[in-house]
């Protein structure tokens, strides 16, 4: 019997990230139902970079994206295999996040305070996370107000990335007894981070 998984509601990245969790499994074949045609092209281009074939069926909002592989095993160098709970922690890369701002991009705040919620449950769920993430100016609200980012870096700290929030920012925004999870930290060591590492990624 062929799997669902039922990703209606969800907003992207969620259904591509349930459907890659079961290519994962290497499962033969799976179908996902979204409820937007974005979703759907998303699933689309991750099907073809996994060397699935995606069947699409249905519309407005409801639709089937149908993941058929010819049964061939998945080369170890297109798998990503998740370690369960009670495996040894995922490594680091050499790079870092930096957060200026408490949301992403420019134009409506609304939509930008989303993306950031978006980008950190993500970034926990990717295999390759950074070494530290640098939280300054408003982003220092992150960290300490936003309960849906908090448990992301909550994730994230568990696998080994440090949480760095400037103190002079918590001062400024009044937030330092609110800091929920990381280390104060100060320009200095910041600065230092940025430096020694192999890229910064600026939201």
């Amino acid at each position: 019997m062929t799997k669902i998984i039922d990703a209606t509601g969800k907003a992207c990245p969620m259904p591509v990230i349930m459907a890659k969790k079961e290519i994962e499994a290497n499962h033969d074949s799976f179908i996902i139902t979204v409820d937007n045609a974005i979703a759907v092209e998303n699933l689309k281009k991750l099907a073809v970079s996994q060397s699935y074939d995606a069947v699409v069926s249905g519309s407005g909002e409801r639709f089937e994206v149908r993941f058929i592989t010819d049964g061939r095993e998945i080369p170890e160098t297109e798998m990503i295999v998740l370690p369960d709970s009670s495996a040894t922690i995922w490594g680091t890369g050499k790079w870092v996040v930096f957060m200026g701002k408490d949301y992403i991009g420019e134009g409506d705040y609304e939509l930008g305070s989303a993306l950031v919620k978006m980008f950190f449950y993500t970034l926990s769920q990717a295999d390759d996370v950074p070494e530290s993430i640098l939280f300054m100016n408003s982003g220092v609200k992150l960290p300490t107000l936003d309960e849906q980012v908090v448990s992301h870096l909550q994730a994230l700290e568990d696998r080994g990335v440090k949480i760095l929030v400037c103190g002079t920012c918590l001062d400024y925004y009044k937030l330092k007894g609110d800091l929920k999870l990381g280390e104060i930290s100060n320009m200095y060591d910041i600065t230092e981070k940025m430096f020694a590492a192999s890229k910064v990624i600026a939201l």
